[in-house]
């Protein structure tokens, strides 16, 4: 039986998703619960590996067991092992055809920068804080350039290992809602530190140290030195990922401390 998962985490204490030889990993904890639950050894695929210090909110993976548990048995059971900063949030049985990393059809982040002068003791391991005035409307107009699919060599980390730095980015916008600045970009896939970097390069441009025009030339230089630094990985979600609607996955849910101040999305127009 295969069965998929969907997984919420802060990434805070994590050197990322993928099991490692040093260092406490979310896949780690996920596979030692499942384990516990199935009594038989687990191992678990998931659609996004994010880096070290990334959250997610809507991570999905899959597994494959011979044990019989009920979707209740199987989401309680696997919570009960879990650390408070990691939690499955549905269990679905899907068909051997499922895969929580080929059959995605796209993965959405979201990127949160805290932008006033005093600093946040409550989101300082989830957002990045920069104290400096940023114009939003020209870091949303030079983040459209992105839009499409493009060599995005510019824009990956120097140890990413993807086969081809073709990505195609199907939307991205960056608003404020109050003393937030939201950049939420949705693509078919990332590469290594892909989000990260570009955001970055945005802060830049909104801060008045770049121009708006440079984007274009960052991303046709395909050379990472032209961009901007990399933003901390602290800010960064991973909200949602899309699968075809025949594996019948629940439909993902509005993360609320990402709205505006009075309820409405901060991309919605409404706030």
């Amino acid at each position: 039986m295969r069965i998929a998962l969907g997984i919420e985490y802060d990434g805070t204490a994590y050197s990322g998703w993928q099991r490692q030889k040093t260092g406490d990993s979310v896949q780690y904890h996920i596979e030692t619960a499942l384990t516990a639950v199935a009594n038989e050894a687990v191992e678990v695929t998931c659609a996004g590996r994010t880096d070290a210090g990334v959250h997610a909110s809507g991570q999905v993976a899959h597994f494959d067991t011979s044990s019989t548990r009920s979707k209740r048995g199987w989401l309680l059971g696997a919570n009960s092992q879990l650390p408070d900063d990691i939690n499955v949030s549905w269990v679905v049985p899907v068909s051997d055809s499922f895969h929580a990393r080929f059959s995605a059809q796209a993965r959405h982040y979201r990127y949160l920068v805290l932008n006033r002068l005093v600093r946040s003791a409550l989101y300082r391991s989830r957002a990045w804080w920069v104290y400096q005035p940023l114009d939003v409307e020209r870091m949303h107009r030079a983040a459209q350039t992105l839009a499409g699919e493009h060599d995005f060599s510019a824009f990956r980390a120097a140890g990413c290992q993807a086969s081809s730095p073709i990505r195609e980015i199907l939307s991205i916008g960056v608003a404020r809602a109050d003393d937030w600045v939201i950049l939420e970009v949705t693509a078919n896939a990332f590469l290594q530190h892909m989000v990260r970097n570009v955001m970055g390069t945005l802060v830049t441009i909104g801060s008045g140290d770049g121009s708006e025009n440079s984007m274009a030339a960052i991303l046709d230089s395909k050379d990472r030195r032209t961009g901007g630094p990399a933003a901390p990985p602290h800010g960064l979600t991973l909200t949602r990922v899309d699968y075809p609607a025949e594996f019948g996955l629940p439909a993902a849910k509005p993360y609320a401390p990402w709205l505006g101040a009075n309820g409405h999305s901060a991309l919605s127009g409404n706030n």
